[in-house]
């Protein structure tokens, strides 16, 4: 059994706040899935689902962002799962809105719920799916920036990355994050090399 769970702050106020992407994209993936029935259980809402012939747990934590592990360690150990059972999505501020990774496994490179859930889980090998969502303008706290929705501009770049990810995430249950990572993480732009006989004549002394 895997479990997907997407990281965020409950009630209505934070609904569309760009620290709520997790909980975007596990309604997205429940929607997909054709889950309706959530249960509250271990802090949490919970929804039941397949994914091939795996199943699998959606869960979004109902503790607030920063302790996202108090709803997720439970919950494995009740399960027995290890940390390669659990994918979790959460936002992003080191990558541009709508950009999306996918990680093996990391540091919480200072966001507070993975800080939480590998405190409460203990092992960092956790497969993460990051949606980015951009720095703060000038001017704005890190706090203003999370809380806040996203721009007009950036609205549907969140929404085609979700769309893209639900796949993705399917990929990670049924096959595994190596694959999914080769397939879906955007690749990096080799520079072409010039070789010296490409360069025009004048070039290099007038640029």
């Amino acid at each position: 059994m895997k479990i997907v769970a997407g990281l965020g702050n409950p009630g209505s106020e934070y609904e569309k706040t760009k620290h709520n992407v997790g909980f975007m994209f596990v309604d997205a993936l429940a929607e997909k899935l054709g889950v309706t029935d959530w249960k509250d259980k271990f802090d949490a809402k919970i929804g039941e689902a397949r994914i091939g012939a795996e199943k699998v747990l959606l869960v979004k934590p109902q503790t607030y962002m920063n302790e996202s592990g108090q709803a997720i360690g439970p919950l494995m150990n009740f399960y027995k799962l290890g940390a390669e059972d659990l994918i979790v999505v959460h936002d992003d501020m080191d990558i541009p809105a709508g950009t999306i990774r996918i990680r093996k496994k990391g540091s919480a490179g200072g966001h507070n719920g993975i800080k939480s859930v590998l405190a409460h889980v203990g092992d960092e090998h956790f497969a993460r799916v990051r949606i980015g969502i951009g720095r703060p303008m000038p001017g704005w706290t890190v706090v203003n920036h999370v809380l806040a929705p996203f721009v007009p501009e950036d609205v549907p770049k969140i929404d085609e990355a979700i769309k893209y990810l639900v796949p993705a995430v399917e990929c990670m249950v049924t096959d595994d994050v190596d694959k999914a990572m080769n397939q879906y993480n955007p690749k990096k732009a080799k520079k072409k090399k010039v070789k010296p006989e490409e360069v025009q004549e004048g070039e290099a002394v007038n640029g």
